[in-house]
């Protein structure tokens, strides 16, 4: 792995944003040279299907009991991992906590990294609400926003209602909706969660992954696609005001390239792409700034049957495949209700699969103030485990933060007691920063370059022709709900404008 090589798109990241950038690139030009890199290696025997539709029951049996809890953050484990690894090449396929990865995160002590092919999106929940109200980030161009999220949902296959509402379900529907309804419109109404899943009479239903967006990833057979796993992108290469490639490093062994571009794409997270940047002498005012995410309210409180009128045996049991019997959705619908609730329900059954009890998983999301000192910042001289700048994380909460959380946490409680017997000491928790894996706003999209974002809406790194951003870190906005759709959204954009950009070249 030496020399220099060329190609026409590099991709940097291959998760679901990097996939929906190389499929709409593919669908506009079936020829066009595209790479795409990633650090990390495939889990399991082909990159970037999701671990919930893998064959290996060892793979599929650990990542199932994580994601049973309805917890993204402990989608890495029960405990937050303070210790550093010996070196990047001892790292497993998987997920990380940034601690783990030698950075100063103790401000944010759960937010993770994905070192895999596929990253976040061959682990990601599935759940794709849509963003609505102060979430939206349409530029003043309404029209082109609904576009443009009508193509993301079809590119994560999003199915309005994929697990439930099972009949016990519709009774925990029924009281969402008593306490909820006529505080937005009807279509966020409580509601089944809308789900990036492929609908099946029976069994499991396949998540939506890098390699179902774009086949080629997991599957090859394209001729004029190339994805390079195991391979770092360190630093860009910068001529001016374009993007001329990327400087790229073999994990394994260290040996070290040059890609040359004619347009690079970033969609590294909203940790790395800044990371990135910074490495490569590329360091708006803005960057890293905006550190975002929501804050994450969890409480799990068992229904009381005889309340409901209900039997042990008229508890659902979940469909072979998956562990909840209905996943639900509260939308958030502006000040009368600022918060995002995700519903996930299961029955509990004994060795011999007879329902025992039924549990109401509530988690409700807390939308955070957008602030500048909210960051990352990057030093000029220690390096993380992948040997990037290592980054510091500052990240608290402000009093209009900590006055929504308690709201947060007092509606919680007011729900749960809606369902049952309940313990807030020990069946409630607001879990710490970075537990969402929902982190933005580090390389946020913005309409003017006036120091307060890193690229325009499109995408497109401000001062530079030729380089673009995808993903949760380009979102500007403070988001209550799930991130991937909305981030699946910049994805679009920056597609559309890489495309437009490649036939104009070739026009001319």
């Amino acid at each position: 792995m030496t020399g220099t090589s060329r190609t026409g798109v590099l991709i940097v990241g291959s998760g679901i944003m990097g996939s929906v950038v190389s499929r709409l690139l593919r669908d506009t030009d079936p020829t066009l040279d595209i790479t795409m890199v990633d650090g990390g290696q495939p889990i399991g025997s082909a990159p970037g299907l999701h671990l919930h539709d893998l064959d290996d029951p060892a793979l599929w049996s650990r990542y199932n009991e994580r994601v049973a809890t309805g917890i993204q953050g402990l989608y890495t484990g029960a405990e937050v991992v303070r210790d550093v690894a010996d070196s990047i090449t001892g790292l497993a396929p998987g997920m990380f906590h940034a601690l783990a990865f030698g950075e100063d995160a103790e401000a944010m002590p759960a937010a993770a990294l994905a070192w895999n092919a596929g990253g976040m999106g061959v682990h990601w929940t599935a759940a794709t609400p849509w963003p609505a109200g102060d979430e939206v980030f349409d530029f003043g161009d309404p029209g082109h926003w609904a576009t443009d999220l009508d193509t993301a949902r079809r590119l994560l296959a999003v199915t309005p209602a994929a697990i439930g509402p099972t009949p016990v379900g519709q009774r925990v529907l029924d009281v969402l909706r008593r306490r909820y309804d006529g505080v937005g419109p009807d279509d966020r109404r409580c509601q089944p969660m809308p789900m990036a899943v492929t609908a099946t009479p029976a069994g499991p239903m396949p998540r939506t992954a890098p390699g179902t967006v774009f086949p080629a990833i997991a599957t090859g057979g394209d001729p004029a696609f190339t994805l390079l796993t195991g391979t770092l992108a360190t630093a860009l290469v910068t001529e001016g005001g374009r993007v001329a490639g990327a400087r790229l490093r073999r994990v394994a062994d260290g040996a070290e390239c040059e890609l040359l571009a004619d347009t690079v794409v970033v969609c590294a997270d909203a940790l790395r792409t800044p990371q990135l940047l910074f490495a490569s002498g590329i360091r708006p005012a803005a960057l890293g700034r905006h550190l975002n995410e929501h804050a994450f309210i969890s409480a799990r409180v068992l229904l009381d049957l005889d309340r409901f009128g209900i039997g042990l045996d008229a508890l659902p049991l979940p469909r072979p495949g998956e562990f909840a019997t209905d996943s639900l959705w509260l939308p958030q619908n502006g000040a009368a209700q600022p918060f995002h609730g995700q519903i996930m329900n299961r029955t509990y059954v004994d060795e011999a699969g007879r329902p025992l009890a039924h549990s109401v998983g509530l988690s409700l999301y807390a939308p955070l103030e957008s602030r500048p000192e909210n960051r990352l910042v990057f030093s000029e001289s220690d390096t993380d485990l992948a040997g990037m700048p290592r980054f510091t994380v500052e990240f608290g909460y402000s009093d209009a933060d900590r006055e929504l959380i308690s709201r947060a946490l007092d509606q919680v409680r007011s729900l749960a007691e809606e369902f049952g017997t309940f313990d807030p000491a020990t069946e409630l928790a607001l879990l710490p920063p970075g537990s969402s894996l929902h982190q933005t706003g580090t390389v946020r999209a913005g309409s003017a370059d006036d120091g307060t974002s890193v690229c325009d809406p499109d995408g497109r790194v401000w001062g530079f022709d030729n380089l673009y951003l995808a993903g949760n870190g380009v979102i500007p906005t403070a988001m209550a709900a799930n991130v991937t759709l909305a981030g699946a959204v910049t994805a679009v954009r920056a597609a559309r404008a890489v495309a437009e950009r490649s036939t104009a070249s070739a026009a001319h």
